[in-house]
């Protein structure tokens, strides 16, 4: 029961440092600290700790890939161009210029993760709404929310996504690429739509 209490105890902690970020210190400082801390008072064996860590490599080098290749895109001005395309398009209205930049998040977020969305197509929507002169809060939580909405659609899409796709193979459980996006396809208008509802109500 003491053990029980002390590994919440530190989860809680580590969740509540990532949130609040004490001494602006990265998230991830606070996250490797409460996995060393609960190795090192052998709440989580070390041994179950790096079986947890190998198991994730596909992920970790998924983003990897997925960052340079965003990061290519972004030296080479694609995000600039997809959101001056977007500006250009919305002649002078505010209102069309937010569907546009969700409808250009939301292909981003399908062919190059979530991740790429809020990292690399943010700074470039704030550049763009900037240079039209237009609001630029509600087209950054525009990134923010469509990151998330539209990430079912194809395992790439998420990080979470292999995550959950790697858990279910350790278990014998095949999930084909075509079921997945069809279940993604499913999901995806209504999560669309309760973001777009959400920040449209904000």
């Amino acid at each position: 029961m003491t053990a029980h209490l002390a590994i919440w105890g530190i989860c809680t902690l580590a969740a509540l440092a990532v949130l609040i970020r004490p001494w602006g210190w990265p998230e991830a400082i606070w996250a490797l600290a409460a996995a060393l801390l609960l190795v090192a008072c052998s709440l989580l064996p070390w041994q179950r700790a790096l079986l947890a860590a190998a198991q994730g490599m596909d992920v970790y080098l998924f983003l990897v890939g997925m960052m340079l290749l965003s990061e290519l895109a972004r030296t080479e001005g694609l995000f600039d161009w997809l959101a001056a395309v977007a500006t250009r398009a919305a002649r002078g209205s505010a209102h069309r210029l937010f569907v546009l930049i969700y409808l250009v998040g939301t292909l981003v977020t399908i062919l190059l993760s979530n991740d790429a969305t809020a990292v690399v197509l943010t700074p470039a929507v704030y550049a763009a709404a900037r240079s039209a002169r237009a609001e630029p809060l509600p087209l950054l939580f525009v990134c923010a929310f469509v990151a998330n909405a539209a990430s079912f659609v194809l395992p790439i899409s998420n990080p979470a996504n292999l995550v959950w796709l790697g858990a279910l193979r350790r278990e014998g459980q095949q999930v084909s690429a075509m079921t997945f996006l069809r279940l993604g396809i499913i999901v995806m208008p209504p999560a669309l739509l309760l973001s777009l509802a959400s920040t449209l109500l904000w």
